[in-house]
């Protein structure tokens, strides 16, 4: 049945390797944050609205104490400067000092009242939408598109890289938010109307005092320059120091077998001070800048006491409104102005951690289902290649491989370690396209059905399965969470798995541990082929469930195979006899390529990979085919 084809024709129609998302630039960055943003606008107004009337309210408290200070300077002082009265809000000619004083008393206790109302607003409708809705929403989008990418991306991406972008990236990300968006717009507002205030005291003491703000600007754009590479790197090595982290709470038993707790405890720490010797540089970096844009900002204060007191000793700008009015606003406007350092520390943080949440959403899905797709009916079961390649990650794994599966048979797959066996079982529902060549299934392309449909008719046991910590039922009913009780059992006992269940202590409702611990190798290979079988599906694909287990385990899973391929087609990968003679075909790849098959019996007659095999497990071969 095998075909051999043109090879060389096949290798020209390989693709490459899948590779990252491109790197977006900042401005591209920039871009994409104002456009998530957007998204949620409403309830960036209403946190707006509120920092505005902040803002206010802040203004017109210290004009209004700057009016009493000229009030109360004036009842004492005749001659001193008269307070400067809008038109508006001038108080009427018969109310003398203490009335007025009182007045604006009330007035400033009224804007106190209003402030702590806004500023319990500006608390909530912030949280409401930071952690509330846009961290949620994010985390929900890159774990949905975490669920629909193909294998090859998590081939090419570590878990704990994954981890630390849907947990601490998408966290850091809404800096863009808080630390970035609200504040610049929040500044700007804040430094129009101190300006404006100020230039209403006096132009040229204004602009004295606001001399140094063009170095503040120049230094907080050297600073996001320099501190840039060191964000990327602190993330890269953050994400390093947790996959350490993970592997050895995974491999603790060969851990403490080697009694390497010593060395690991020395590689963790060893990890644990590079991110933290990256992390303190990053920190040295701010505490150097920040501390440097106060101290020009506060410069201005100086100016202002030696300026702006000859000023009001000529009696150019008022004491209160003038003079203390303005030391308040400069102050204000000085605090802005120092915040452009933390606003440049949150830009880098925030770029870093979108360049890294947008490759997850931005990744693009190469498996999905048609637009159209085929629809089968009732599921036969024949599987069908035609002449498959399939490279990976720059890899040839599988070259011009043609083989069949009739509905209801059983094949088997066999060859060395990296032959390329487990990657031919993923073609068939869809973990992976081949490069070249067709994956059919009732005579249809894999890739003209629905996908969702394609791979409930395939039941799948790999050599090691993974149990969730949940119910022994809900792990059988992982694929059909609507199964009835009686379904499940049904399925448990054809795999048979239903007798070692009951002895359970609570049963089909006990909870398992993680990844399945306390259970036998055996145990949690029933449980997957139980698991497998609730769909009743037509395909039935076994990668060398039995590898791992001892001869009596071996024969317990065996047989709960054995009932579970009546009916269905069925795909094994195998070493062991047992397993292999229970197919009536059996195909041998050698490095990627199909090099022989036939029968269990005419194989052994035949010199290659199985008749070797087989006389190195301590099978009988025939005597005529000995050297």
């Amino acid at each position: 049945m095998w075909q051999g084809g043109d090879r060389c024709a096949s290798f020209q129609r390989l693709k490459p390797a899948v590779s990252l998302t491109p790197e977006l630039t900042n401005t591209q960055l920039i871009f994409r944050l104002l456009g998530l943003t957007w998204r949620y606008r409403w309830g960036c107004l209403k946190v707006l609205v509120t920092q505005f009337g902040l803002l206010g309210t802040g203004i017109a408290t210290v004009w209004l104490t700057g009016l009493s200070i000229d009030t109360l300077r004036y009842a004492v002082d005749a001659l001193a400067r008269p307070p400067q009265w809008p038109a508006l809000l001038t108080p009427p000619a018969d109310w003398t000092a203490m009335q007025t004083i009182t007045a604006l008393a009330a007035s400033v206790f009224g804007l106190a009242l209003v402030r702590l109302q806004l500023g319990y607003l500006n608390g909530v409708w912030f949280g409401e939408l930071l952690q509330g809705r846009l961290v949620v929403d994010l985390r929900t989008q890159c774990y949905d598109k975490l669920q629909r990418l193909e294998f090859r991306f998590f081939d090419t991406n570590s878990s704990s890289s994954l981890i630390n972008r849907v947990g601490g990236d998408v966290q850091n990300l809404r800096l863009f938010v808080d630390g970035v968006l609200f504040q610049v717009v929040t500044l700007a507002a804040s430094l129009a109307a101190f300006l404006g205030y100020m230039l209403a005291v006096h132009v040229r003491l204004t602009l004295a005092c606001l001399a140094t703000t063009p170095l503040v600007w120049a230094a907080s754009a050297a600073f996001s320059r320099s501190v840039r590479p060191s964000y990327k790197n602190a993330s890269d090595l953050f994400d390093a120091l947790v996959q350490r982290l993970a592997e050895s709470v995974r491999g603790i038993r060969v851990i403490k077998a080697f009694a390497r707790e010593a060395a690991e405890k020395e590689r963790f720490a060893k990890a644990n001070d590079t991110v933290r010797e990256v992390q303190h540089a990053i920190f040295k970096s701010v505490t150097t800048f920040v501390p440097f844009i106060i101290f020009l900002s506060q410069a201005n204060i100086i100016i202002l006491l030696g300026y702006g007191g000859w000023l009001a000793i000529r009696g150019e700008i008022g004491i209160g409104t003038g003079l203390v009015g303005f030391a308040a606003i400069l102050q204000q406007f000085s605090g802005q102005i120092a915040g452009i350092g933390n606003i440049a520390n949150s830009m880098q943080q925030c770029l870093r951690a979108s360049q890294r949440v947008f490759e997850v959403l931005d990744a693009p899905l190469l498996i999905e289902s048609p637009l159209t797709p085929k629809r089968l009916g009732k599921v036969q079961g024949g599987v069908c290649l035609e002449n498959v390649s399939f490279v990976h990650v720059g890899h040839i794994v599988l070259q011009d491989v043609s083989l069949a599966a009739l509905p209801g048979e059983c094949i088997a797959i066999v060859g060395a370690t990296g032959s390329g066996k487990s990657a031919l079982l993923s073609l068939i529902p869809r973990f992976y396209d081949p490069s070249a060549g067709r994956v059919l299934l009732d005579g249809v392309d894999v890739r003209e059905l629905d996908l969702v449909e394609l791979r409930r008719s395939v039941g799948l046991v790999f050599q090691d399965n993974f149990l969730f910590s949940t119910t022994v039922a809900e792990n059988i009913a992982f694929g059909h969470p609507d199964a009835t009780e009686a379904q499940i059992e049904k399925a448990a006992r054809i795999a048979s798995a239903h007798d070692f269940i009951i002895a359970l202590p609570q049963g089909y409702h006990t909870v398992l541990g993680e990844a399945g611990v306390g259970l036998s190798g055996g145990q949690k290979q029933r449980l997957a082929i139980a698991r497998a079988l609730l769909l009743e599906p037509a395909i039935l694909l076994l990668d060398d469930p039995t590898a791992a287990v001892d001869p009596e385990t071996e024969h317990e899973i065996a047989d709960a195979m054995e009932a579970a391929m009546e009916g269905r087609t069925t795909i094994i990968v195998a070493h062991r006899p047992a397993m292999l003679k229970r197919a009536s075909r059996i195909y041998v790849l050698e490095r990627g390529r199909l090099v022989q098959q036939g029968s269990h019996a005419e194989l052994l007659e035949v010199p290659g990979y199985y008749q070797t095999s087989a006389k190195m497990q301590g099978l009988d071969v025939p005597e005529a085919v000995l050297p």
